[in-house]
Protein backbone atom coordinates (compact mmCIF):
# COMPACT_ATOMS: atom_id res chain seq x y z
CA UNK A 1 0.00 0.00 0.00
CA UNK A 2 2.75 2.44 0.95
CA UNK A 3 4.66 1.82 -2.27
CA UNK A 4 1.61 2.15 -4.50
CA UNK A 5 0.23 5.31 -2.89
CA UNK A 6 3.70 6.91 -2.87
CA UNK A 7 4.20 6.23 -6.57
CA UNK A 8 0.70 7.36 -7.59
CA UNK A 9 0.45 10.50 -5.47
CA UNK A 10 4.11 11.33 -6.03
CA UNK A 11 3.68 11.18 -9.80
CA UNK A 12 0.43 13.18 -9.81
CA UNK A 13 1.83 15.93 -7.59
CA UNK A 14 5.00 15.95 -9.69
CA UNK A 15 3.11 16.59 -12.95
CA UNK A 16 1.00 19.18 -11.11
CA UNK A 17 4.15 21.09 -10.18
CA UNK A 18 5.40 20.51 -13.70
CA UNK A 19 2.46 22.58 -14.91
CA UNK A 20 3.56 25.47 -12.70
CA UNK A 21 7.15 25.08 -13.93
CA UNK A 22 6.30 25.06 -17.64
CA UNK A 23 3.93 28.03 -17.36
CA UNK A 24 6.51 30.01 -15.38
CA UNK A 25 9.30 29.35 -17.85
CA UNK A 26 6.99 30.16 -20.78
CA UNK A 27 6.53 33.64 -19.30
CA UNK A 28 10.23 34.08 -18.55
CA UNK A 29 9.91 33.63 -14.78
CA UNK A 30 12.89 32.09 -12.98
CA UNK A 31 12.37 28.72 -11.26
CA UNK A 32 15.35 27.89 -9.06
CA UNK A 33 14.30 24.34 -8.09
CA UNK A 34 12.11 21.60 -9.54
CA UNK A 35 12.20 18.59 -7.27
CA UNK A 36 10.62 15.16 -7.03
CA UNK A 37 9.78 14.85 -3.33
CA UNK A 38 8.95 17.10 -0.40
CA UNK A 39 11.26 20.07 0.40
CA UNK A 40 14.46 19.09 2.17
CA UNK A 41 18.00 17.94 1.40
CA UNK A 42 18.31 17.11 -2.29
CA UNK A 43 20.60 15.92 -5.02
CA UNK A 44 20.40 16.77 -8.69
CA UNK A 45 21.80 18.81 -11.55
CA UNK A 46 21.39 22.39 -12.77
CA UNK A 47 20.06 23.22 -16.23
CA UNK A 48 18.52 26.42 -17.65
CA UNK A 49 18.96 28.10 -14.28
CA UNK A 50 16.91 25.43 -12.46
CA UNK A 51 18.16 22.67 -10.21
CA UNK A 52 16.38 19.41 -11.08
CA UNK A 53 16.61 16.62 -8.55
CA UNK A 54 15.08 14.43 -5.86
CA UNK A 55 14.62 14.67 -2.11
CA UNK A 56 14.51 11.82 0.43
CA UNK A 57 10.70 11.94 0.87
CA UNK A 58 9.35 11.03 -2.57
CA UNK A 59 5.73 11.96 -1.84
CA UNK A 60 5.00 14.67 -4.38
CA UNK A 61 7.23 17.42 -5.69
CA UNK A 62 7.59 21.17 -5.86
CA UNK A 63 8.64 23.97 -8.18
CA UNK A 64 10.23 27.01 -6.54
CA UNK A 65 8.90 29.90 -8.61
CA UNK A 66 10.76 33.13 -7.85
CA UNK A 67 9.10 36.36 -6.81
CA UNK A 68 5.98 34.88 -5.21
CA UNK A 69 6.66 36.37 -1.78
CA UNK A 70 3.70 38.46 -0.55
CA UNK A 71 3.74 42.12 0.43
CA UNK A 72 5.50 45.15 -1.06
CA UNK A 73 9.11 45.02 -2.26
CA UNK A 74 11.97 46.39 -0.21
CA UNK A 75 12.89 49.92 -1.43
CA UNK A 76 16.62 49.07 -1.29
CA UNK A 77 16.76 46.14 -3.73
CA UNK A 78 18.58 47.96 -6.53
CA UNK A 79 21.52 49.24 -4.49
CA UNK A 80 21.79 46.01 -2.46
CA UNK A 81 21.85 43.95 -5.67
CA UNK A 82 24.58 46.16 -7.12
CA UNK A 83 26.61 45.88 -3.91
CA UNK A 84 26.51 42.08 -3.91
CA UNK A 85 27.40 41.77 -7.60
CA UNK A 86 30.24 44.24 -7.27
CA UNK A 87 31.71 42.42 -4.29
CA UNK A 88 30.73 38.89 -5.35
CA UNK A 89 30.63 37.76 -1.73
CA UNK A 90 29.67 40.02 1.17
CA UNK A 91 28.39 39.99 4.72
CA UNK A 92 25.16 41.72 5.62
CA UNK A 93 27.05 44.46 7.46
CA UNK A 94 29.22 45.19 4.39
CA UNK A 95 26.14 45.60 2.21
CA UNK A 96 24.49 47.86 4.78
CA UNK A 97 27.59 50.08 4.82
CA UNK A 98 27.78 50.19 1.01
CA UNK A 99 24.14 51.27 0.70
CA UNK A 100 23.97 53.55 3.75
CA UNK A 101 21.10 51.60 5.30
CA UNK A 102 20.58 49.76 8.58
CA UNK A 103 21.50 46.10 9.08
CA UNK A 104 17.80 45.22 9.35
CA UNK A 105 17.02 46.95 6.05
CA UNK A 106 19.94 45.20 4.39
CA UNK A 107 18.83 41.84 5.78
CA UNK A 108 15.27 42.34 4.50
CA UNK A 109 16.48 43.24 1.01
CA UNK A 110 19.02 40.41 0.91
CA UNK A 111 16.47 37.78 1.90
CA UNK A 112 14.08 39.05 -0.75
CA UNK A 113 16.82 38.77 -3.37
CA UNK A 114 17.47 35.21 -2.21
CA UNK A 115 13.79 34.48 -2.92
CA UNK A 116 14.28 36.03 -6.36
CA UNK A 117 17.17 33.65 -7.07
CA UNK A 118 19.36 36.69 -7.70
CA UNK A 119 21.75 35.85 -4.87
CA UNK A 120 22.42 32.83 -2.67
CA UNK A 121 21.91 32.93 1.08
CA UNK A 122 24.25 32.04 3.94
CA UNK A 123 25.59 28.50 4.11
CA UNK A 124 25.92 26.35 7.21
CA UNK A 125 29.69 26.69 7.01
CA UNK A 126 29.52 30.52 7.04
CA UNK A 127 30.49 32.17 10.31
CA UNK A 128 28.49 35.31 9.50
CA UNK A 129 25.46 36.21 7.37
CA UNK A 130 27.33 35.88 4.09
CA UNK A 131 25.59 36.30 0.74
CA UNK A 132 26.90 35.57 -2.74
CA UNK A 133 26.06 36.76 -6.22
CA UNK A 134 24.20 34.05 -8.12
CA UNK A 135 25.31 32.88 -11.53
CA UNK A 136 23.63 35.09 -14.12
CA UNK A 137 23.86 34.59 -17.86
CA UNK A 138 22.88 37.33 -20.34
CA UNK A 139 19.40 36.85 -21.74
CA UNK A 140 18.81 36.09 -25.41
CA UNK A 141 17.21 39.51 -25.80
CA UNK A 142 20.33 41.22 -24.39
CA UNK A 143 22.57 39.22 -26.73
CA UNK A 144 20.41 40.03 -29.79
CA UNK A 145 20.30 43.71 -28.85
CA UNK A 146 24.10 43.87 -28.53
CA UNK A 147 24.64 42.00 -31.82
CA UNK A 148 22.22 44.26 -33.72
CA UNK A 149 24.02 47.33 -32.36
CA UNK A 150 27.44 45.91 -33.20
CA UNK A 151 28.43 45.85 -29.52
CA UNK A 152 30.38 43.13 -27.65
CA UNK A 153 28.30 40.29 -26.24
CA UNK A 154 27.28 41.24 -22.67
CA UNK A 155 29.06 39.37 -19.90
CA UNK A 156 27.30 37.32 -17.27
CA UNK A 157 28.14 36.96 -13.59
CA UNK A 158 29.78 33.91 -12.03
CA UNK A 159 28.52 32.73 -8.63
CA UNK A 160 30.35 34.44 -5.80
CA UNK A 161 32.69 36.36 -8.12
CA UNK A 162 32.34 40.12 -8.23
CA UNK A 163 32.95 42.60 -11.00
CA UNK A 164 31.94 46.24 -11.53
CA UNK A 165 28.25 46.85 -12.23
CA UNK A 166 28.14 49.48 -15.01
CA UNK A 167 24.38 50.04 -14.74
CA UNK A 168 22.65 49.17 -11.45
CA UNK A 169 19.21 49.98 -12.88
CA UNK A 170 19.70 47.68 -15.86
CA UNK A 171 20.82 44.83 -13.58
CA UNK A 172 17.83 45.34 -11.32
CA UNK A 173 15.39 45.53 -14.26
CA UNK A 174 16.82 42.33 -15.74
CA UNK A 175 16.33 40.49 -12.45
CA UNK A 176 12.89 41.96 -11.78
CA UNK A 177 11.56 40.89 -15.19
CA UNK A 178 12.27 37.26 -14.23
CA UNK A 179 10.02 37.42 -11.15
CA UNK A 180 6.44 36.24 -10.77
CA UNK A 181 5.48 39.57 -9.20
CA UNK A 182 6.51 41.44 -12.36
CA UNK A 183 3.82 39.74 -14.47
CA UNK A 184 0.36 41.08 -15.24
CA UNK A 185 -2.64 39.51 -13.50
CA UNK A 186 -3.60 37.15 -16.34
CA UNK A 187 -0.14 35.62 -16.56
CA UNK A 188 -0.03 35.10 -12.79
CA UNK A 189 -3.41 33.38 -13.07
CA UNK A 190 -2.11 31.04 -15.78
CA UNK A 191 0.87 30.06 -13.60
CA UNK A 192 -1.33 29.47 -10.54
CA UNK A 193 -3.90 27.35 -12.39
CA UNK A 194 -1.47 25.51 -14.68
CA UNK A 195 -0.94 22.68 -12.20
CA UNK A 196 -4.68 22.09 -11.87
CA UNK A 197 -5.06 22.17 -15.66
CA UNK A 198 -2.32 19.54 -16.07
CA UNK A 199 -4.00 17.21 -13.56
CA UNK A 200 -7.38 17.48 -15.29
CA UNK A 201 -5.87 17.18 -18.78
CA UNK A 202 -3.91 14.10 -17.73
CA UNK A 203 -7.12 12.53 -16.38
CA UNK A 204 -8.95 13.25 -19.65
CA UNK A 205 -6.13 11.60 -21.63
CA UNK A 206 -6.35 8.53 -19.38
CA UNK A 207 -10.13 8.36 -19.87
CA UNK A 208 -9.60 8.44 -23.66
CA UNK A 209 -7.04 5.63 -23.42
CA UNK A 210 -9.33 3.59 -21.17
CA UNK A 211 -12.62 4.03 -23.02
CA UNK A 212 -11.50 4.47 -26.63
CA UNK A 213 -8.42 2.24 -26.98
CA UNK A 214 -8.52 -0.37 -24.21
CA UNK A 215 -12.24 -0.52 -23.51
CA UNK A 216 -13.75 -1.03 -20.10
CA UNK A 217 -16.15 -3.51 -18.52
CA UNK A 218 -19.40 -1.85 -17.47
CA UNK A 219 -22.72 -3.14 -16.18
CA UNK A 220 -25.70 -2.63 -18.46
CA UNK A 221 -28.19 -0.57 -16.42
CA UNK A 222 -31.14 -2.35 -18.03
CA UNK A 223 -30.09 -6.00 -18.02
CA UNK A 224 -27.51 -5.91 -15.24
CA UNK A 225 -25.10 -7.88 -17.44
CA UNK A 226 -21.40 -6.91 -17.57
CA UNK A 227 -20.23 -6.02 -21.05
CA UNK A 228 -17.04 -4.70 -22.63
CA UNK A 229 -17.59 -1.14 -23.84
CA UNK A 230 -15.48 0.86 -26.30
CA UNK A 231 -16.40 4.53 -26.82
CA UNK A 232 -15.24 7.00 -29.42
CA UNK A 233 -12.77 9.68 -28.16
CA UNK A 234 -15.44 12.41 -28.04
CA UNK A 235 -17.65 10.28 -25.80
CA UNK A 236 -14.64 9.51 -23.62
CA UNK A 237 -13.93 13.24 -23.27
CA UNK A 238 -17.59 13.87 -22.41
CA UNK A 239 -17.41 11.16 -19.75
CA UNK A 240 -14.26 12.77 -18.37
CA UNK A 241 -15.87 16.20 -18.07
CA UNK A 242 -18.98 14.64 -16.54
CA UNK A 243 -16.80 12.98 -13.92
CA UNK A 244 -14.98 16.26 -13.23
CA UNK A 245 -18.38 17.89 -12.70
CA UNK A 246 -19.33 15.15 -10.21
CA UNK A 247 -16.12 15.72 -8.24
CA UNK A 248 -16.72 19.48 -8.18
CA UNK A 249 -20.21 18.90 -6.77
CA UNK A 250 -18.84 16.50 -4.16
CA UNK A 251 -16.12 18.92 -3.02
CA UNK A 252 -18.61 21.81 -2.90
CA UNK A 253 -20.96 19.71 -0.75
CA UNK A 254 -18.24 19.50 1.93
CA UNK A 255 -18.98 23.15 2.72
CA UNK A 256 -22.77 22.68 2.80
CA UNK A 257 -23.94 21.85 6.37
CA UNK A 258 -26.83 19.79 4.96
CA UNK A 259 -24.58 17.48 2.91
CA UNK A 260 -21.14 17.73 4.58
CA UNK A 261 -21.57 14.71 6.88
CA UNK A 262 -22.72 12.39 4.09
CA UNK A 263 -19.99 13.57 1.72
CA UNK A 264 -17.26 13.07 4.33
CA UNK A 265 -18.61 9.60 5.04
CA UNK A 266 -18.19 8.73 1.37
CA UNK A 267 -14.71 10.27 1.16
CA UNK A 268 -11.29 8.93 2.07
CA UNK A 269 -8.07 10.24 3.59
CA UNK A 270 -4.55 9.29 2.54
CA UNK A 271 -5.05 6.05 4.51
CA UNK A 272 -8.09 5.11 2.44
CA UNK A 273 -6.38 6.13 -0.80
CA UNK A 274 -3.45 3.86 0.09
CA UNK A 275 -5.74 0.87 0.64
CA UNK A 276 -7.73 1.57 -2.53
CA UNK A 277 -4.54 2.02 -4.57
CA UNK A 278 -3.42 -1.50 -3.71
CA UNK A 279 -6.83 -2.94 -4.60
CA UNK A 280 -6.84 -1.02 -7.89
CA UNK A 281 -3.35 -2.10 -8.93
CA UNK A 282 -3.98 -5.71 -7.91
CA UNK A 283 -7.12 -5.72 -10.09
CA UNK A 284 -5.12 -5.04 -13.23
CA UNK A 285 -3.95 -2.29 -15.57
CA UNK A 286 -7.41 -0.97 -16.51
CA UNK A 287 -8.44 -0.65 -12.87
CA UNK A 288 -5.13 1.01 -11.94
CA UNK A 289 -5.37 3.59 -14.76
CA UNK A 290 -8.98 4.35 -13.87
CA UNK A 291 -8.01 4.88 -10.22
CA UNK A 292 -5.09 7.15 -11.19
CA UNK A 293 -7.40 9.24 -13.40
CA UNK A 294 -9.91 9.62 -10.56
CA UNK A 295 -7.23 10.67 -8.07
CA UNK A 296 -5.76 13.12 -10.58
CA UNK A 297 -9.18 14.80 -10.92
CA UNK A 298 -9.62 14.91 -7.14
CA UNK A 299 -6.15 16.41 -6.66
CA UNK A 300 -6.83 19.08 -9.28
CA UNK A 301 -10.26 20.06 -7.93
CA UNK A 302 -9.09 20.12 -4.30
CA UNK A 303 -6.32 22.53 -5.30
CA UNK A 304 -8.97 24.77 -6.82
CA UNK A 305 -10.52 25.46 -3.40
CA UNK A 306 -10.26 29.18 -2.47
CA UNK A 307 -8.20 28.44 0.63
CA UNK A 308 -4.53 29.47 0.98
CA UNK A 309 -2.00 27.97 0.52
CA UNK A 310 -3.79 26.03 -2.25
CA UNK A 311 -3.64 27.33 -5.83
CA UNK A 312 -7.27 28.42 -5.66
CA UNK A 313 -6.55 30.38 -2.50
CA UNK A 314 -3.59 32.12 -4.09
CA UNK A 315 -5.77 32.99 -7.08
CA UNK A 316 -8.37 34.57 -4.75
CA UNK A 317 -5.61 36.64 -3.14
CA UNK A 318 -4.36 37.75 -6.57
CA UNK A 319 -7.92 38.66 -7.62
CA UNK A 320 -8.45 40.63 -4.40
CA UNK A 321 -5.21 42.55 -4.98
CA UNK A 322 -6.21 43.26 -8.58
CA UNK A 323 -9.67 44.59 -7.65
CA UNK A 324 -8.71 46.46 -4.47
CA UNK A 325 -5.31 47.64 -5.80
CA UNK A 326 -3.90 46.79 -2.38
CA UNK A 327 -1.18 44.30 -1.53
CA UNK A 328 -1.93 41.49 0.92
CA UNK A 329 0.73 41.45 3.62
CA UNK A 330 2.78 38.38 4.49
CA UNK A 331 1.23 38.42 7.97
CA UNK A 332 -2.33 38.38 6.60
CA UNK A 333 -1.46 35.59 4.13
CA UNK A 334 0.05 33.53 6.96
CA UNK A 335 -3.15 33.89 8.99
CA UNK A 336 -5.25 32.83 6.01
CA UNK A 337 -2.96 29.85 5.40
CA UNK A 338 -3.21 28.79 9.04
CA UNK A 339 -7.00 28.99 8.90
CA UNK A 340 -7.03 26.95 5.70
CA UNK A 341 -4.74 24.31 7.19
CA UNK A 342 -7.01 24.09 10.25
CA UNK A 343 -9.95 23.26 7.96
CA UNK A 344 -7.96 20.55 6.19
CA UNK A 345 -6.70 19.06 9.46
CA UNK A 346 -10.30 18.80 10.64
CA UNK A 347 -11.34 17.03 7.42
CA UNK A 348 -8.32 14.73 7.63
CA UNK A 349 -8.94 13.67 11.23
CA UNK A 350 -12.57 12.80 10.54
CA UNK A 351 -11.79 10.91 7.32
CA UNK A 352 -8.74 9.17 8.82
CA UNK A 353 -10.85 7.92 11.72
CA UNK A 354 -13.34 6.49 9.20
CA UNK A 355 -10.58 4.86 7.17
CA UNK A 356 -8.98 3.24 10.22
CA UNK A 357 -12.32 1.73 11.17
CA UNK A 358 -12.85 0.52 7.60
CA UNK A 359 -9.35 -0.96 7.57
CA UNK A 360 -9.85 -2.77 10.88
CA UNK A 361 -13.27 -4.17 9.97
CA UNK A 362 -12.57 -4.64 6.26
CA UNK A 363 -15.43 -2.43 5.08
CA UNK A 364 -13.75 -0.91 2.02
Amino acid sequence: MIIYVTLILGFLVFIHEGGHYLASRAFGVRVTEFMLGLPGPNIGFKKWGTKFGVTPILLGGYAKVCGMEPGPMSPHLKEVLASIYTRGTANMEDVAADCGISDDEAYEALEELVEWGSITGPRKSDQYNTYRAAEVEPTKAQVRKAESAGLPTPQGYAEGQGRPVPDAQQLFDSEYKQQYRSLPFWKRTVILLAGIAVNLLFAIVLFIVLFSFMGIDMQNPTTGVMQHVVLDPLQAVQFGFAYIGMVIQAVASLFNPATAAETMQNSASIIGIAAMSKDAVDAGLVSALQFIAMISVSLGIMNLLPIPPLDGGRFVVEAFQKVSRRSVSAKALNYLSMAGMAVFVMFFLVMANQDIQRFVFGNW
